[in-house]
């Protein structure tokens, strides 16, 4: 079997939330949310290590973390950049050319459960690509260009809410970003997105997620953790 990577994605600035720090530096309980992201996949025997991308203006932070708590698994701090995207490939690259398995997982979503993980990384046994998403409770509209007026609204039962993580085999990941990178046009949010564009004939199967596993966004979500 595969060794399993956890890439943590801390590298953005949640712009959205505001603050002078990041979102997952800010401490709840006497933690901070990357402290209980990190704890979900240390706590998890599945996984055999985990990484964390961080923006470099807070590597420092990253740092003295991992320093108090000294996580047994917390195998390397990275650097990421300017886009998300750059964050989940400095991960690829750090680990490309081994044989393993790799789950990127958003630091704002510190409340993913042991039975997401572990569905996550017994899916990649049999699929390349995997996928945690729940279904949606709220039926969706597909709007114009414009966010003006609505083109389309598709059967609720279809429509899910895309999670973290999200699971590949190194080799998969890789070459869909590989691919990507080559696209003047390119623009993702979503892990996944990039395989199921640039790889179509790759699975994706949906492992499922939870109501729960949300992502803090903006302060109220504090509340909700």
């Amino acid at each position: 079997m595969r060794k399993t990577i956890a890439a943590i994605l801390a590298g953005g600035l949640g712009k959205r939330f505001g603050g002078d720090i990041p979102k997952q530096f800010i401490e709840i309980s006497g933690k901070t949310i990357i402290e209980y992201t990190i704890e979900a996949f240390e706590e998890n025997p599945l996984i055999d290590e985990i990484c964390v991308v961080v923006n470099p203006d807070f590597t420092d932070i990253m740092k003295e973390i991992q320093k108090k708590r000294s996580f047994s698994k917390l195998g390397c701090i990275l650097e990421g950049g300017k886009e998300r995207y750059d964050s989940s490939i400095a991960a690829i690259r750090h680990y490309e050319g081994q044989d393993i398995n790799i789950l990127i997982h958003d630091a704002a979503r510190p409340k993913v459960s042991q039975d997401i993980i572990t569905r996550a990384v017994k899916a990649l046994e049999e699929y390349e690509a995997v996928c945690t998403a729940f279904p949606a409770t709220d039926t969706i509209a597909i709007a114009d260009e414009n966010g003006t007026l609505i083109k389309e609204i598709p059967p609720r039962k279809i429509m899910y809410q895309v999670q973290t993580p999200q699971g590949f085999r190194i080799d998969t990941i890789k070459k869909a970003y590989s691919f990507a990178l080559e696209d003047p046009a390119f623009c993702a949010t979503d892990d996944c997105g990039v395989v199921a564009k640039y790889l179509p004939g790759v699975r994706i199967h949906i492992v499922k997620g939870s109501s729960e596993n949300i992502k803090i966004t903006h302060t109220d979500d504090l509340r909700l953790l």
